[in-house]
């Protein structure tokens, strides 16, 4: 694909930005579009994953058939069948007419499943059958249906962690992953932070008619190292704010400091760096637990010089997992150590989590979707935690 095509889809989908990874995602999208294949698009929430199937549904043979998006992490459980595959008359007690799915309504079209890895194990093996054979039944019917959909779905689950668990369905899986879509972090495109911050600025001059925020570089380079949990959905509500907030419209490092969260969950994620996606301590538990242990071997050392015991430290066990069985030392436990440090990473990451909750729900005025996308996380998944927590 020549750069001047690359840079034509960018402006019709208002995609900004020339990461390599990002130019690779747009280039697999645009390939495997004439095609029927199911797309999986993995990735963080808030990296943009929503485009691709639009770019794809344009660049096929069904661009004039019907598109649907649907958030699967919003429908809640007990009726995801019925916006799926529609229900009859009758089928459950609110059920006072008939109602077409989406699966029939897109008949011909492209149907984008947000969120895939949210739908439950029941919901999972009807979907399978739709995407293996293009059948279908209604909810509260005995006739079977035929659809002809083009299925693209998306997820920033590890589906291959949820399989194990016994979450998701594994021949689903590798029927939805026929071609995979790696959109990049926002952390992974440091070069684009600027352009897509200015761009975000300049749409909030225009609608709230004021003049335009600049940072200067110091600002600029805070901007670009911040980690970025929420992504460029995070990066959009930090330049909306200041736009609206501040009267001074040179922004300085310490100006956009006040707008950029810390938190403990998001310090032991910064001690990470730029560790490459996948790298098992990119999962927020896992870190507080690696930090944790650590400062408990530490204490351990300085116990037993205390108490003028030998205790040699430079050849510890490695941190303990799950998955690996802890070695027994003879002059001090590794188990009580880790089962102690399992403890308060425990406690830790529930008290910081629980926080983080409170502060997203106040800091936008109690609206739960909008405190779910600025956690990256699904609005059952917040549902769930806020029952959870009791706020």
């Amino acid at each position: 694909m020549s750069q001047d095509e690359l840079q034509n889809i960018k402006q019709r989908f208002s995609i900004i930005g020339n990461n390599p990874q990002l130019n690779r995602a747009i280039e697999i999208a645009v390939q495997v579009a004439p095609t029927d294949l199911s797309v999986l698009v993995t990735g963080e929430n808030g990296v943009g994953k929503e485009f691709f199937p639009k770019i794809i549904h344009a660049y096929s043979s069904r661009k004039h058939g019907p598109y649907f998006a649907v958030n699967c992490g919003a429908i809640p459980e007990g009726t995801i069948d019925s916006e799926l595959f529609g229900h009859e008359k009758g089928a459950f007690t609110d059920a006072k007419t008939e109602r077409k799915g989406y699966f029939e309504i897109a008949n011909g079209g492209t149907l984008f499943l947000d969120e895939v890895g949210e739908l439950p194990l029941s919901t999972q093996a009807k979907l399978l059958r739709v995407l293996e054979t293009g059948e279908f039944i209604r909810m509260g019917a005995s006739q079977v249906q035929k659809t002809e959909v083009r299925v693209v779905a998306a997820t920033n689950k590890d589906l291959p962690r949820a399989i194990r668990n016994g979450r998701f369905r594994e021949d689903l899986y590798y029927r939805l992953n026929t071609v995979e879509i790696k959109v990049p972090a926002l952390r992974e495109r440091k070069e684009d932070i600027p352009l897509l911050f200015r761009k975000f600025a300049v749409d909030s001059s225009q609608k709230y008619r004021m003049p335009p925020i600049r940072l200067n570089d110091e600002a600029t380079a805070m901007l670009r190292n911040y980690y970025w949990n929420g992504n460029i959905r995070q990066l959009k509500n930090v330049a909306e704010q200041i736009s609206v907030i501040e009267t001074n419209h040179d922004i300085t490092a310490e100006i956009l400091s006040k707008y950029l969260p810390k938190n403990q969950s998001e310090n032991a994620l910064m001690l990470a760096g730029d560790r490459p996606t996948g790298d098992p301590f990119m999962n927020e538990r896992e870190m507080l637990y690696k930090v944790l242990f650590d400062m408990k071997r530490d204490i351990a050392e300085l116990k037993q010089q205390v108490q003028g015991q030998n205790f040699n430290v430079s050849h510890a066990a490695p941190m303990p997992t799950n998955d690996t069985p802890i070695k027994m030392r003879d002059d001090y436990s590794d188990y009580q150590m880790a089962e102690e440090v399992k403890e308060d990473s425990n406690n830790t990451l529930a008290e910081t989590e629980r926080q983080a909750i409170m502060k997203a729900l106040q800091h936008n005025a109690g609206n739960r979707k909008r405190a779910a996308e600025e956690l990256g996380l699904s609005e059952r998944t917040l549902y769930r935690k806020i029952k959870d927590y009791g706020l």
